[in-house]
């Protein structure tokens, strides 16, 4: 602190300044043209300065790092190690991840893999514990942590608050679980994020009554503002499938901004490679119209003040130097990263992930998958002549519920290339149970083969989707022989395969890697007919029972409205 005091005062040189800085004000919404000097890890001051050490940023903007308010590091299919070294270059100095993927699949074993995995990398990543594992009862999942777990994760240092509450309907409830788990938190005055898809009215003052304050599920601009109206936070979300900056952008206000975060939820390596990560949100918000320094403020102190994050998220004496320069502010292309104080922009990682250590230390996590194969069916006999169908949203993870002719060839159901109704499956894949939830989706564009995956939200069991049942069960079998993983299969034939031995999540390829044979998956699903963009990314949230209105899991077809299983035949 004497140290810091002296470089402040201007009394001995800084060990670090930034010289001819055009400085983003994140408090009063302007910009200070100063030097800003670095005392070690920390912001010493700004204004004229004299260093150690000078960088002349030549009239370059500085912000603070760029500030993750929500993701899930598993959906990126990359170690923690790769998913900062991915991140980093596009400015990313810290990550609130929700590592409820991994906790699904191996409990605190996985939370705890993850916390030492990205223990001591150049971006600070933080954790919240796991609210909803599993996600529902209408699923099996690999784990269940109960309010004890919950706990016991919120005493480590880099676990800051309680994850989505996506059960709303155990909130609503007073299931007494659900409510401890919120206890707890709020007894360690802690924040808990929110999951409440188009909940209005009186039933979403009792959600955010019982202590969450955030929201990340906003698709329209009604939803947001009264859910900004009613104390929350609201997490505008623009990741690889559910894209809701463009809808909720127009009702960002100077009175409203401050409560206001963009964050990703869910992003795919390949995404993260080719266009970025928080600065390709800024620069589309900015091209949406949004001012500039808001949205800076939108990913830096804002998300610091909602997780009460001292001394993070600004540019300022006392704050993390936690820096990014760039120098066009109204299309943010960020040139240099610093990190406590540190050039981190090519840092590279070292992974420890494929360790014998770490394979012994948490064997939940490297041996996840597994499924009774010689038992595995995907007949559906017919038991009427219409069923109901799950139908995709563009761009939403929420889904519409259909009621359709079903083709019957022999008393048995199958898919329907020409009205684009395919077969859809999920495998429970934690314990060899057998459990098989069949049915059919529309809105694929699949006319061929099948693809699969071991990325389920929330339970991660196996989805598969196909037009005929041999090719359904080799995509299975090819994701099962890799420990987990993608597949993409036609006429008997795997086409291409991405292993992801990590919690049938994440991979220990190199992001390049990873990312090269996931567009290797998306062209082969292209060439087979699928018409979305990202096919295994909608995949993963047909298994989602807590987003509307219609999914499907390893125990059957499920009305998220009721929150209850339904017959597929109506």
């Amino acid at each position: 602190m004497k140290k810091q005091i002296q470089q402040a005062r201007g009394l001995e040189p800084a060990d670090l300044v930034l010289k001819n800085c055009k400085i983003i004000d994140v408090f009063c919404g302007g910009i200070i043209e100063a030097d800003v000097a670095i005392c070690g890890d920390t912001i010493a001051g700004i204004g004229s300065y004299v260093g150690k050490k000078e960088i002349d940023c030549n009239g370059s903007y500085v912000t603070p790092g760029f500030m993750e308010g929500h993701i899930h590091i598993e959906s990126s299919m990359l170690s923690p190690e790769q998913f900062v070294q991915t991140v980093v270059p596009h400015g990313t100095t810290t990550v609130i991840c929700d590592p409820h993927e991994i906790a699904n699949v191996a409990g605190t074993m996985g939370v705890n893999y993850l916390l030492e995995a990205s223990d001591g990398l150049a971006v600070k990543i933080f954790c919240m514990a796991p609210s909803c594992v599993p996600a529902t009862h209408l699923e099996n999942s690999g784990a269940k942590l109960d309010s004890s777990d919950i706990a016991t994760l919120l005493n480590h240092s880099r676990v800051i608050g309680l994850a989505e509450m996506m059960n709303f309907p155990g909130v609503l409830f007073q299931d007494d679980e659900v409510l401890e788990k919120i206890a707890v938190a709020r007894r360690m005055k802690l924040p808990v994020d929110g999951h409440a898809p188009g909940l209005t009215g009186k039933d979403l003052q009792a959600y955010i009554g019982s202590g969450i304050g955030s929201d990340h599920e906003c698709t329209t601009a009604a939803e947001a503002l009264e859910k900004l109206s009613s104390g929350m936070f609201v997490f505008i979300r623009e990741g690889s499938t559910a894209k809701n900056l463009e809808t909720i952008v127009p009702i960002i206000t100077s009175h409203n901004s401050h409560r206001c975060l963009l964050v990703t939820d869910d992003c795919h390596s390949e995404e993260l490679l080719r266009v970025g990560h928080l600065d390709r949100i800024l620069r589309k918000a900015i091209r949406l119209g949004l001012d500039p320094v808001t949205a800076i403020q939108m990913v830096t102190i804002n998300v610091a003040n909602y997780y009460g994050m001292r001394g993070a998220g600004a540019v300022a004496p006392g704050y993390i130097a936690d820096l990014v320069t760039f120098d066009d502010l109204q299309d943010i292309r960020v040139q240099k990263v610093f990190s406590a104080g540190k050039c981190v922009e090519n840092e590279s990682s070292v992974s420890k992930l494929s360790s014998r250590k770490m394979k012994e230390k948490y064997p939940r996590v490297f041996d996840s998958v597994h499924v009774d194969m010689e038992s595995l069916s995907f007949v559906i006999p017919a038991e009427g002549k219409r069923a109901r169908v799950i139908k995709l949203v563009k761009d939403q993870l929420i889904t519409e519920c259909l009621e359709l002719d079903i083709t019957i060839h022999d008393g048995v159901a199958v898919a329907d290339c020409a009205r684009d109704i395919v077969k859809l499956a999920v495998v429970e894949r934690h314990s060899a149970s057998g459990n098989v939830g069949l049915g059919f989706v529309q809105g694929t564009g699949l006319q061929k083969g099948a693809l699969a995956s071991s990325i389920g939200h929330d339970s991660h069991n196996i989805t598969v989707l196909g037009v005929n049942d041999d090719d359904m069960k080799l995509a299975v079998q090819s994701v099962v022989e890799q420990g987990g993983g993608l597949a993409v299969v036609a006429e008997g034939k795997i086409i291409k395969s991405l292993q992801l031995e990590i919690a049938g999540l994440m991979s220990t390829s190199p992001a390049e890697a990873v990312a090269a044979d996931f567009s290797d998956l998306l062209q082969a699903a292209k060439e087979l007919g699928v018409q979305v963009d990202d096919p295994f990314m909608y995949m993963s949230f047909l298994a989602l029972p807590v987003i509307p209105y219609l999914k499907m899991t390893d125990l059957g077809l499920v009305d998220v409205e009721k929150f209850e299983h339904v017959n597929l035949w109506v």
